[in-house]
């Protein structure tokens, strides 16, 4: 299993009943609450206070007669609040985001149709090694191993179908439809679901979420999660190992991936960069795991898309050192990366790979890379080289007053918003590569979904992000295909106060599969999206929306957005040209579609 302990370490709570504590080993509960009564001697009352515990502090639901009991226990705890959303993937996609945030999220839905509903974004999330609690409210518990047939069903007197859908894309399952080991259940979910930093499905019964029991009479023993350790003699034979294969290199190079998150290993990896002076690059979608302010970071390593001269550098090194890669056909550019497996150090999080052997198991990737960094000599031969072939991006081309507006003008813009009180989320499409190309200030978060790549994935996400971090003014980059999957969640962006800013690119298309491969069916109606949000808003809540067409509507616009309506979501709809696309969305998009047409083998 490539996942760790580790996922509080990022945690936010609203309180201090969660120790985060720096090295990630372990986290306590400290128990300070006033002794239970009666009525909070619940199933229900349990589940809630176990969540905020963990430090969930905002679940994402949607209502169904199979959950509405154990909604009433869950708003009854006061340290959580039960956040309603349009549908049940969007509620699954803001405790995506809010994971990302917080460490761990949680969404409640009902029984099959909302569970069914949700799959697809505990999908993206077991992919991205997100710790996501879904929480489904399921059939009354008489009703197990009879012959009836119940409504939000097939039509079969069978209950398992959600269950065994969950069973692929989970790490543990519970079904609570007694009492008696309700307790143990749910504490072996969570514990489960942080250890191993993926979903977990946890289906309780409708009729037992408000019924006492003598196992939820007191306040739960704190949660302790014992850490999981590096094999000593492993640790010392893979760190020397190692080092000695990096010393006889001449250029070796850094590239971090998108599992230091999971193995909480961003801080290690950081003081490898500054012991050993190397470049330094992260996969595409390790953007924002690492420092890109660090004297020695050189860029996005993404093949024939990278930054400039960053894969010149990479890819030219006489050893690379990956620490949590994922290389699969988008992060490989349709396996056209030109890397030797011999020069190769890869490291997993509780694994180490060293060229074509040996290989060191139960050796954590943050107890390797602080100890490697102790022992590697320094060289900064390879960042030296790509000081010397550094070229300063140039500016766009300035336009004529008025002129039609240019995607990469609009990214110029963004980047003079950004700053340590942002966070950047980027939708699937072109928004991929031009929030790739930002230079994220100390502080700035960052996100996207690039494993799964699920299209309208940031609309719940972002919901989830900005309710984790209201201190931050999240900007969502969005196309106007995803957003048509799942806009309706603006609504609840409104009617929780974000102050979000939501830049819709407007190009009439799924435009990363015009440029993978076109059809008529890449082509959706136009929609008026500022007229669409404005009847969402209804004049409730803060909102303000705008269109822009040309650079100096779009300055006007930001400099509304981050004035006067800095307290106000802000809609700008960016109407853009259908073939304006990144550069390297061109490349990558022609790359992947000779991946996916390649001819059979020969039988």
């Amino acid at each position: 299993m490539d996942t760790k302990i580790g996922s509080l370490d990022a945690c936010k709570p609203a309180c201090n009943d969660v120790g985060c504590l720096p090295n990630g080993a372990v986290s306590v509960i400290q128990d300070s609450a006033p002794p239970i009564t009666t009525c909070e001697a619940t199933l229900g009352r349990h589940l809630a206070r176990r969540l905020v515990q963990v430090g969930v502090t905002d679940v994402f639901s949607v209502p169904g007669d199979f959950n509405l009991t154990l909604l009433d226990h869950l708003i009854a705890e006061s340290g959580l609040k039960v956040i309603g959303c349009c549908n049940e993937l969007n509620a699954g996609y803001a405790a995506d985001g809010y994971a990302r945030s917080r460490g761990v999220g949680a969404c409640v839905v009902t029984f099959s149709v909302g569970g069914l509903s949700v799959l697809n974004a505990i999908a993206g999330a077991y992919s991205e090694n997100l710790p996501l609690i879904c929480i489904v409210g399921g059939p009354n518990s008489n009703d197990y191993g009879t012959n009836r047939i119940l409504h939000h069903t097939i039509g079969l007197p069978d209950f398992s179908q959600e269950l065994r859908c969950f069973q692929n894309l989970t790490c543990y399952q519970a079904v609570v439809n007694n009492l008696e080991d309700a307790h143990e259940q749910i504490d072996t979910a969570i514990s489960t679901c942080l250890k191993e930093s993926k979903p977990v499905y946890i289906s309780i019964s409708c009729n037992l979420s408000a019924i006492p029991h003598p196992t939820f009479s007191r306040e739960p023993v704190p949660f302790s999660l014992s850490p999981r350790l590096s094999n000593k003699l492993g640790l010392e034979a893979a760190v020397e190992a190692a080092a000695e294969f990096l010393y006889k290199a001449v250029k070796p190079v850094l590239v971090g991936g998108p599992k230091l998150r999971v193995a909480n290993a961003s801080e290690a990896f950081v003081e490898l960069a500054d012991a050993c002076g190397y470049a330094f690059a992260v996969m595409p979608s390790a953007k924002g795991l690492v420092p890109e302010h660090h004297p020695h970071f050189i860029g996005t390593y993404w093949g024939a898309v990278s930054t400039a001269f960053c894969a010149e550098i990479v890819e030219s090194a006489d050893a690379y050192l990956f620490a949590g890669p994922i290389f699969n056909d988008y992060s490989s550019v349709g396996y056209s990366l030109l890397l030797k497996k011999e020069k190769t150090i890869i490291l997993q999080p509780d694994r180490v790979i060293i060229g074509n052997g040996p290989a060191f198991g139960c050796v954590l990737m943050k107890d390797f890379l602080r100890e490697l960094a102790k022992r590697i000599k320094h060289n900064h031969t390879s960042f030296e080289n790509y000081d010397r072939i550094f070229v300063p991006e140039g500016k766009p081309l300035r336009g004529e007053p008025k002129e039609p507006l240019r995607v990469n003008i609009l990214f110029e813009h963004i980047q003079k918003m950004l700053s340590s009180e942002t966070a950047v989320i980027a939708e699937t499409g072109d928004s991929w590569f031009n929030c790739q190309k930002l230079k994220l200030p100390k502080g700035c978060g960052y996100e996207f979904q690039m494993q799964y790549g699920s299209i309208g994935w940031s609309v719940g996400a972002t919901l989830g992000y900005a309710q984790a971090v209201p201190e931050k003014r999240v900007i969502a980059c969005i196309g106007d295909g995803s957003f048509q999957m799942t806009a309706q969640e603006v609504s609840t962006m409104l009617r929780q106060g974000q102050k979000t800013i939501i830049f819709l690119i407007n190009n009439c298309g799924y435009t990363i599969e015009v440029e993978i491969h076109d059809g008529p069916y890449n082509v959706i109606k136009n929609w008026n999206y500022t007229a669409f949000v404005d009847s969402i808003h209804n004049g409730e809540g803060k909102c303000w929306t705008t269109k822009v067409s040309c650079e100096e509507e779009l300055i006007e616009a930001i400099e509304t957005a981050t004035g006067p309506k800095k307290d106000s979501l802000c809609f700008i709809e960016v109407i853009a040209h259908r073939d304006d696309t990144s550069k390297e969305l061109l490349e990558w998009g022609s790359r992947v579609s000779a991946a996916n047409s390649r001819p059979p083998n020969p039988q």
